[in-house]
């Protein structure tokens, strides 16, 4: 099997989360250096494949100034981020261009590697093959190349089973990770995938991004 090229992939950012640490509503739109961290998430991954959706439930309206197409879960009450996969896969098929894999995205995580859907597309050497992004001894599930092969095999599991952990569906599939180096920030390492959950972690952001002077 030749690898997918990003002409075969769909861009997935999820952002479908309650933000109950952030006092709840949409987080992605929170400004982090003059930019809703939603923005930097769309600059960061559109060019890495062939088309972008949002995953979120709720009024798609306010998302409209994106002008991407906006698709809810299609299973349960916030089944969690799989439900977000789910609902990208069935996109993905649904789609006049031929599309076999989806490539997802947090949309509170405004930092992931520039390189991260070719770098997953290397590690999908069989159809089945689910791609996870690790770094510092953690694994990022939610950052994750999907076959869209799997979408009835994930639907059902979602349906029927009684946990919505992504590793605990995933685990029954072909598993390959790619390790992504952390970043050094001063005198310390800054993971590529951290992710804002709380006001402090916006502070740190943005004092990440003047040091780093990331666009």
């Amino acid at each position: 099997m030749t690898m997918p090229s990003k002409n075969d992939i769909l861009g997935c950012i999820l952002a479908g989360g309650l933000s109950r640490r952030m006092g709840g509503g949409d987080k992605a739109l929170l400004e982090l250096g003059g930019a809703p961290m939603l923005t930097r998430v769309i600059r960061r991954l559109e060019p890495q494949v062939s088309a972008l959706v949002l995953n979120a439930n709720g009024d798609a309206d306010r998302f409209a100034v994106y002008g991407l197409p906006v698709i809810a879960d299609t299973v349960g009450d916030f089944a969690g981020p799989l439900a977000g996969v789910l609902a990208g896969m069935r996109h993905a098929l649904a789609m006049d261009e031929p599309i076999s894999h989806v490539a997802t995205a947090a949309s509170d995580t405004p930092f992931f590697p520039l390189d991260l859907v070719e770098r997953f597309a290397e590690m999908a050497t069989t159809p089945d093959t689910i791609v996870l992004a690790t770094s510092g001894g953690n694994r990022h599930p939610v950052f994750g190349l999907w076959p869209v092969a799997l979408a009835d095999d994930l639907e059902a599991w979602l349906k029927e089973s009684d946990t919505f952990k992504v590793l605990a569906w995933v685990h029954r599939h072909r598993l390959a990770a790619v390790d992504f180096d952390l970043v050094r920030h001063g005198e310390q390492s800054f993971d590529p995938f951290f992710n804002a959950n709380t006001p402090d972690d916006m502070i740190e952001a943005e004092n990440f991004l003047r040091e780093q002077q990331i666009s």
